[in-house]
C-alpha cells in the first residue's frame, strides 16, 4: 500500500477511490488527488453526484499543484503586506540579492532605498 500511494502521487489522478479497510491510514501518504474516496462504501459515484464535493477536478496529472474547483476561484482577493522599519532590514538584503539575479535593479533599488530609511 505505501508502494501504491507512492505511485498514486506521481500520477495524480482526478478520482482516487482507497477502497481498504482502514483508509485512513494511507489518507495522510496521498497528497496528489483531486478527489479522494475513502473505504470500500465510498464510490466516485457518490463524491461525485451525492456526497457534495465539487465534480470539476484537475485532470491528466494536474492534481500536483492545482485544486478542485471551488469558492476561492471565483472570490477576487488581496495579500496585504507589512513590514516594520527592522523587518525591512533584514528582508531588503534577502530581496535586493533575489531582484538583482533577476536582473530587476528597479526592484532591489526599492528594497534597498527603505533599508536606508528609519521609519517612525
Amino acid at each position: 500500500m505505501e508502494e501504491a500511494c507512492e505511485i498514486s502521487n506521481r500520477i495524480a489522478p482526478e478520482h482516487l477511490e482507497v477502497s481498504s479497510q482502514d483508509p485512513h491510514r494511507w489518507e495522510p501518504m496521498l497528497r496528489h488527488a483531486g478527489a479522494i474516496f475513502l473505504g470500500a462504501f465510498t464510490s466516485e459515484s457518490l463524491g461525485d453526484y451525492c456526497a457534495g464535493p465539487n465534480h470539476v477536478l484537475p485532470t491528466s496529472g494536474t492534481a500536483r499543484f492545482s485544486s478542485p474547483l471551488g469558492v476561492y476561484d471565483f472570490q477576487k482577493r488581496s495579500s496585504l503586506i507589512e513590514v516594520s522599519s527592522k523587518g525591512a532590514q533584514t528582508l531588503g538584503q534577502i530581496a535586493s540579492v533575489l531582484a538583482h539575479g533577476e536582473g530587476l535593479q528597479a526592484h532591489a533599488r526599492a528594497a534597498e532605498m527603505r533599508m536606508q530609511k528609519d521609519a517612525p
